[in-house]
């Protein structure tokens, strides 16, 4: 889809603005106990850091363009690799993860997945998890028409003080997980490639007396660049009655 008004090419270029207003996870809140997320920004002077969260190299905390789907980048985020600790969490305990801030132009849904690590989630290769959708959020209200974009999860993320929030589901089984964490920002996805990806991965041990172990999908094969969710227009979507959510079902339980 093209975008149709003089107010949706100054939204865009507007949100397109400003890499570095982009946040990233800096603090994971635990049954009480804080964790300190990756700090990307100050990777190249300290790029291993005592965080539960992945290394990123998104120093600009930036994006990865729909255009790179298929690249493994999109796992969990710019040339990632495995963080170094872990946290425990119980299931059905819900995990709050603090961002730095978000740009209130940068609207779009919120995603949460997990994959078994099958072992150690500190030396497992990333190209091998496999992700089943916990949770997610998308649009809340229609735009307005005229090139005024709705309500969506980024915004109330924002309104909430830059906080998410999500349970672990309480039937999945014991074992060593990572969490991955999503804000999809469509301001520029009217065009084929140019939606921003911001994944985040953090290390869990989930403990508990579930016994599932969903099937899951590779990373690189959660997505394609012409999805629904991830090629529309959010400057014209009145005409667009349900915004459907990228990637696969929710896991139920």
């Amino acid at each position: 889809m093209a975008p149709y008004t003089t107010t949706t090419i100054l939204a865009a270029l507007a949100g397109a603005a400003g890499v570095s207003a982009h946040g990233y996870v800096n603090q994971i809140i635990i049954d009480g106990k804080s964790y300190v997320g990756y700090n990307p920004t100050i990777a190249p002077w300290q790029a291993e850091q005592d965080s539960i969260g992945w290394q990123n190299w998104a120093t600009d905390t930036g994006f990865v363009p729909s255009s790179s789907m298929q690249d493994p980048d999109i796992i969990c985020h710019l040339d990632a690799k495995n963080a170094p600790l872990t946290a425990t969490v119980a299931a059905g305990s819900e995990i709050t993860l603090q961002w730095t801030g978000w740009p209130d132009s940068h609207h779009g849904p919120v995603v949460d997945y997990l994959a078994n690590c099958n072992g150690d989630c500190t030396t497992v290769d990333k190209t091998t998890l496999k992700f089943f959708k916990i949770d997610e959020m998308g649009q809340l209200e229609l735009g307005a028409g005229g090139g005024t974009p709705g309500y969506w999860a980024s915004d109330k993320f924002i309104d909430d003080g830059f906080v998410w929030k999500v349970t672990i589901p309480d039937s999945i089984a014991p074992g060593s997980y990572v969490l991955r964490h999503e804000q999809i920002a469509l301001h520029q996805g009217y065009a084929e490639g140019l939606t921003q990806m911001y994944p985040q991965c953090i290390n869990l041990v989930i403990t508990g007396g579930g016994s599932d172990n969903p099937e899951g999908v590779l990373g690189t094969e959660l997505y394609r660049s012409d999805d629904p969710g991830i090629l529309y227009n959010i400057y014209n979507d009145e005409s667009n009655p349900v915004y459907q959510i990228p990637g696969p079902e929710v896991y139920q339980g």
